[in-house]
């Protein structure tokens, strides 16, 4: 018997209907099996990682779903030897389930720079040539001479440095200058607000020394030392004469209950 056109056209409906349907379901299966192996579209947060030892780094990078890569290295005095510096994503950065996360770490072998000749040159001109080797200034011994804050030698853990040394990056070179009876007096500046280094600067641009630096429990790493702010010195602020060399210990934080408003 001859099949009728009718059923023959339904007949071919129907099937192309069930091989899209077909079709359909298999890509919304894949799309799911895919989403469960993959967490496919799942953000993790990126751990922090900064001051933790390549080992630990990539413990908790392990756990938190992320890989890490060291890429680069620099020498950071005062930072343990091989601990993360810096890390790309930062912290808390948003991204996807095996991300590799790009790590620079403090150098375990110091790179050595040659030391300046600095005798000669003013306190505040010896101090922006160590800054710009890599070095950083010390400890300013007075000793009396006609002009007032003229370096006359270079130090190095309590002995002469000549020029031309190779020293450690990230040295701190002891200056010892002159100081004029009719003109060694100072003031204590007000650096309570300021962020670390910059602190330090402003007590050294007055001609006095730095006693002691006071971090409190918030600090807990070399990148939480950076971004602490002064939030107590001692001795206070004040416009009386001080002598120069005298000493000043700052009390740092990164708190925002002990950082002034």
């Amino acid at each position: 018997m001859e099949e009728k056109p009718n059923t023959k056209k339904y007949w071919v409906l129907k099937n192309l209907l069930g091989a899209v349907l077909f079709f359909v379901a298999l890509a919304l299966a894949a799309n799911i099996l895919l989403g469960i192996f993959t967490h496919h579209g799942k953000v993790l947060e990126v751990p922090d990682m900064v001051g933790l030892s390549v080992r630990e780094a990539d413990h908790v990078a392990d756990s938190a779903g992320v890989r890490i890569d060291v890429v680069d290295s620099i020498y950071v005095r005062g930072m343990a030897k091989g601990a993360v510096y810096k890390q790309n994503p930062a912290a808390g950065a948003s991204v996807k389930r095996g991300r590799r996360i790009l790590l620079t770490i403090n150098a375990v072998v110091p790179k050595k720079v040659t030391m300046p000749n600095l005798v000669g040159y003013s306190m505040r001109q010896a101090k922006a040539e160590l800054s710009t080797r890599g070095l950083n200034l010390g400890k300013l011994i007075y000793v009396s001479d006609i002009a007032t804050n003229n370096v006359l030698k270079q130090q190095l853990h309590g002995r002469d440095v000549a020029a031309g040394s190779l020293v450690e990056s990230g040295s701190d070179i002891d200056l010892v200058v002159g100081l004029n009876g009719s003109d060694n007096r100072t003031y204590v500046p007000n650096v309570i607000g300021m962020k670390y280094i910059r602190a330090v600067d402003v007590v050294h641009e007055n001609s006095l020394n730095i006693s002691r630096l006071v971090f409190d429990d918030s600090v807990r790493n070399y990148n939480d030392s950076t971004n602490a702010v002064v939030y107590r010195q001692s001795p206070g602020a004040s416009q009386a004469p001080t002598p120069m060399g005298s000493d000043v210990t700052l009390y740092l934080s990164v708190s925002p209950e002990r950082i002034p408003k």
